[in-house]
């Protein structure tokens, strides 16, 4: 039975999703592993979300226990004693600690990055709005304004598909390839009225990147989130 690394709450998950092709990714593609598409369309999305009560291997570090990431991430699919595992592949994770940059590029071998965050969440009588900020050479920011009420993912929906992917899979060589396992149910999500993105891809993805700054999501929402469990890893 694999150990658990990480156990946390993922909270007010903001994903915005587009279109991207998928020549782009190829560099990011992990051995062993293909890109996931759904209904024909490779997506990559922006994703920012709140981690709440933080322990690893069981232990709060201090001041580590709550803390926001952004993160730009595409979908991947790898085939295991002749099943289908769904899963994704960061671009890039940004949080605002140290040592949590630290011990997942040590560990996971991931793309972390240090930068300041803060995160906003109003709640008004008939919407929620909930944003998150990251500052390299400016502040950036995604910001989502919803309905009140949440309510449980559609079956076979793009929602299902951009959130229902299990594992994580990461590059560590053109020969290696790490894979984990995150456990949580499924997730309720708030429908968009409004939202505002102010992102320098370029400067904080790299140029191939850029175009998503002139680029409209396919989608935009909010997902409530729930408590999570990050297992221990193995090499493919």
């Amino acid at each position: 039975m694999t150990r658990t690394f990480l156990q946390a709450e993922w909270k007010k998950l903001a994903m915005a999703n587009y279109s991207i092709d998928s020549k782009i990714l190829d560099k990011y593609l992990p051995r062993k592993t293909e890109i996931d598409l759904w209904n024909g369309t490779c997506y990559v999305s922006l994703v920012g979300f709140m981690f709440k009560n933080t322990k690893i291997k069981g232990v709060k570090i201090p001041f580590h226990t709550n803390f926001e990431e952004v993160n730009l991430r595409f979908y991947v699919r790898h085939k295991c004693n002749g099943e289908w595992k769904r899963g994704v592949v960061f671009v890039k994770e940004i949080v605002p600690r140290p040592a949590l940059t630290f011990v997942a590029n040590t560990v996971y071998k991931e793309n972390y990055e240090t930068m300041p965050m803060s995160h906003s969440w109003e709640s008004a009588a008939d919407k929620l709005t909930v944003e998150y900020m990251w500052k390299k050479r400016r502040w950036n920011s995604l910001k989502v304004v919803t309905e009140k009420t949440a309510t449980p993912i559609s079956n076979d929906s793009e929602e299902e598909f951009i959130t229902e992917h299990y594992w994580g899979y990461t590059k560590i060589s053109d020969e290696k390839t790490s894979e984990y396992e995150v456990e949580h149910p499924k997730w309720d999500i708030y429908r968009t009225t409004d939202y505002l993105i102010d992102v320098d891809f370029e400067d904080i993805y790299g140029r191939e990147f850029d175009f998503l700054k002139s680029e409209k999501p396919i989608s935009v929402f909010l997902a409530e989130g729930s408590q999570i469990k990050v297992k221990d890893g193995r090499r493919i």
